[in-house]
């Protein structure tokens, strides 16, 4: 699960470093100023793109081990399951 969670922040905060990289190549990266004034609604918006297709190829390309069902979690006699392949 942290996996999951790390890949997403890793592709939301792309555009960001991005930004960060042409702001310090242009040498304007001196004054806060310009991150004020940046394109933040487009890097937040191109940070969820990102986020939101590597969810879907992640749900996408992950294989299950060969042969395996997955037993979905439940509760059984008050005790909780998780998930599993068998």
């Amino acid at each position: 699960m942290l996996r999951v969670v790390l890949t997403q922040l890793f592709l939301f905060s792309l555009p960001f470093l991005g930004y960060a990289v042409w702001l310090y190549v242009n040498k304007k990266a001196q004054t806060s100023e310009n991150w004020r004034n940046g394109p933040l609604i487009w890097m937040v918006i191109g940070g969820f793109a990102l986020a939101i297709s590597g969810m879907v190829l992640l749900a996408t390309f992950e294989v299950p081990p060969e042969g395996k069902l997955y037993q979905p979690s439940e509760f059984r006699d008050g005790v909780f399951i998780p998930g599993r392949y068998e």
